[in-house]
C-alpha cells in the first residue's frame, strides 16, 4: 500500500477540521464577541483610572473592570457570557496558530518567517484570552481577588529560585517588547492592515491613540517587573494596575492618569471596530 492509499495524515485531517470550523458563521460571531467584551473591559479600566486620578480607589486592570461588572444587576450572567466570548476568541487564535492568520480568507501559501511570526503572535493571544476567560469565570464564581495581588504572589514564588527569577526576567522583557510593538503599531497605523475598511478618521484616531497609550502602559508594567526582580520586591510586580498607579505617583500624576484613561478608552473603541471589521 502506498502512502497515498493510506489517506491523509492525522495532521492534515486536523488542519482540515480546523479549517472547516473557521468557516462556521457561529464560530466567527462568537470570536468577534470577544472583541466586544475586550472593548467593554478597556472602557471600564479607563473609568477606574479616572477614579484613581481624582483620589478614589480601585484596581486598574481586568480584575477591577470585572469587579465593576459583578456589582451590577445580572453581573454574574454578564461575566459568564464574557468568559464564553473570551474562550471563543482564544480558540479562534488557536485555529490561526494551526492554519494561519485571517483563517476565513483564501490561503496565500505564505510559509515564510513572517507567517510563522504571525502564528506565534496568534498563539500568544490565545494564552492571553484564555487567561481573561479564567479571570471572568473566577469572578462569576465569587472569587474577587485582584489580578495585581495574584501577580505579586506568583512573582514571589518564582523569585525564590534561580530558574523562576530568570523566567520573570524573560517575561518582563517580553512585556516591554509587546508594549513597544503596540506603540509602533499605533504610530505607524499598521493596525489598519487588520481591518477590512479603509482609513476612516475616527478609526485611525482611536487606533493610534489606543495602541500608543496601551503600549506605553504595558512598557511601564514590564519595567516595573524588571525593577521587582532586581530588588527582589514582588510587591512591584502587580501588572497593569501597578503601572497605572506608578504613573499616578509621578509629577503631574493625575494629568498622566487622565491621558492614560483617554488612551485606554480609545483602545476600547477600537476593539468595537475590530468586532465589526476585523479580518478574521
Amino acid at each position: 500500500m502506498t502512502p497515498h492509499d493510506q489517506g491523509p495524515s492525522p495532521l492534515r485531517r486536523w488542519r482540515a477540521f480546523v479549517d472547516r470550523a473557521t468557516d462556521e458563521p457561529w464560530f466567527e460571531g462568537a470570536a468577534r464577541a470577544g472583541h466586544v467584551v475586550s472593548g467593554i473591559v478597556h472602557l471600564l479600566i479607563a473609568y477606574v483610572v479616572i477614579r484613581i486620578a481624582i483620589g478614589d480607589g480601585g484596581n486598574a486592570d481586568q480584575s477591577g473592570a470585572l469587579a465593576a461588572v459583578s456589582a451590577t444587576t445580572g453581573g454574574t450572567i454578564a461575566l459568564v457570557l464574557a468568559a464564553a466570548a473570551f474562550v471563543a476568541m482564544a480558540l479562534w487564535r488557536l485555529a490561526e496558530t494551526a492554519i494561519g492568520v485571517h483563517a476565513t480568507e483564501p490561503d496565500d501559501g505564505d510559509r515564510g518567517p513572517s507567517a510563522w511570526l504571525d502564528r506565534g503572535k496568534a498563539l500568544s493571544l490565545a494564552v492571553i484570552y484564555f487567561a481573561f476567560a479564567w479571570t471572568a469565570a473566577r469572578f462569576a464564581l465569587g472569587d474577587h481577588s485582584s489580578s495585581g495581588s495574584q501577580n505579586a504572589g506568583m512573582s514571589a514564588r518564582l523569585m525564590s529560585s534561580t530558574v523562576g527569577t530568570l523566567l520573570l526576567i524573560v517575561v518582563a522583557v517580553t512585556v516591554v517588547c509587546v508594549g513597544g510593538y503596540h506603540v509602533y503599531k499605533g504610530a505607524s497605523r499598521a493596525f489598519m492592515d487588520d481591518l477590512t475598511i479603509t482609513h476612516q478618521p475616527v478609526v485611525v484616531v482611536a487606533g493610534v491613540v489606543g495602541y500608543v497609550a496601551k503600549g506605553l502602559v504595558l512598557a511601564v508594567a514590564g519595567i516595573l517587573l524588571v525593577v521587582a526582580v532586581l530588588r527582589a520586591d514582588p510587591s512591584k510586580a502587580t501588572g497593569l494596575d501597578g503601572a497605572v498607579k506608578t504613573l499616578g505617583s509621578w509629577p503631574a500624576g493625575p494629568t498622566l492618569l487622565v491621558i492614560a484613561a483617554i488612551g485606554l478608552a480609545a483602545y476600547g473603541v477600537y476593539a468595537f471596530v475590530m468586532a465589526r471589521w476585523a479580518r478574521m
